[in-house]
């Protein structure tokens, strides 16, 4: 059944596919994007629709009320499901943006479960768990390395501990993200630059750290379906479990796009808080995935 979603974040890099996944669902979907960039929320190819709203979620003076009700079923009310991706500097794990900015994302959030959203969606990140080996699970504890994964596991434990008697909540934790390259500050999109100033070298580390690397538009598509259930809630790994080092990786997609460029491994030492290997134990969202899918040909 068709559901109302609001996005935060929805013309962000994850944000546009999300939007994409929801809408391919049939979904209505209201995409909140910051002033000046609704051209760039994509339009529905199938049965869904979209609307983009253009307004700083985070800012103070917001008036959420108006934006949750303009956003609801039509008769007033709330939508089905809140799903929050937008986040100031999610590519520089440094900046002190993410702690000066956590007191608007917890009171956005708190504000959508008081004015009844049946389901939060929230995008986590493994940078939560800091320097951990092996697979990561719900129970895993955390200790973050990062202003970026400090944030982060506030806002989770803030929303866990005050809003789950007011509404369902899913925290999505992604892990590594590539595709839609240009559209990204990782290591991918630095490559594609290389390649473009003309260099053939490219200074790496020993790529020997293994992650969890997932697609960007099947990490929308994870996060629309997860976001769309009941059945499982609390923290769910948005990922595919497979932990791939990262030096196989980058040279797959050397390859993928035929680059004319060589890596020169050890030009950089490894980062100290990067684990030898690191990856989501995805055993809920592949039973969420195959749930839908079921309920997809009945």
């Amino acid at each position: 059944m068709p559901q109302h979603v609001l996005v935060t974040g929805a013309a962000g890099y994850i944000g546009r596919h999300v939007v994409n996944a929801l809408s391919d669902r049939g979904d209505r979907v209201t995409a909140v994007v910051r002033p000046g960039s609704a051209e760039r929320v994509p339009a529905p190819k199938r049965a869904g629709s979209v609307e983009a709203v253009e307004l700083d979620v985070l800012a103070p003076e917001t008036d959420l009320d108006a934006l949750l009700e303009a956003a609801g079923p039509g008769d007033g009310g709330a939508p089905d499901a809140f799903i929050h991706l937008a986040w100031e500097k999610g590519f520089a794990h440094a900046a002190p943006e993410h702690l000066l900015r956590l007191s608007d994302h917890y009171r956005v959030l708190r504000h959508a479960a008081q004015a009844g959203v049946g389901r939060l969606a929230v995008l986590g990140s493994m940078h939560e768990v800091g320097y951990h080996e092996g697979a990561i699970t719900a129970d895993t504890p955390t200790n973050p390395l990062s202003l970026y994964g400090i944030a982060k596991d506030a806002l989770r434990r803030s929303v866990f501990a005050s809003l789950g008697e007011l509404t369902e909540l899913l925290w999505l934790r992604a892990y590594y993200i590539y595709g839609d390259d240009r559209n990204n500050q990782s290591i991918f999109t630095k490559l594609l630059e290389a390649a473009d100033a003309g260099k053939t070298t490219f200074p790496f580390t020993t790529g020997t750290r293994k992650f969890d690397f997932i697609r960007v538009e099947e990490l929308g598509r994870q996060i629309a379906v997860a976001a769309s259930q009941s059945e499982v809630t609390g923290v769910i790994n948005v990922s595919t479990g497979t932990p791939v080092s990262l030096g196989e990786q980058v040279e797959a997609f050397i390859a993928e796009h035929g680059l004319d460029i060589a890596l020169e491994y050890g030009a950089f030492p490894d980062r100290p808080y990067d684990s030898p290997v690191i990856y989501g134990d995805a055993t809920e969202i592949t039973q969420i995935l195959a749930a839908d899918e079921r309920a997809s040909r009945n």
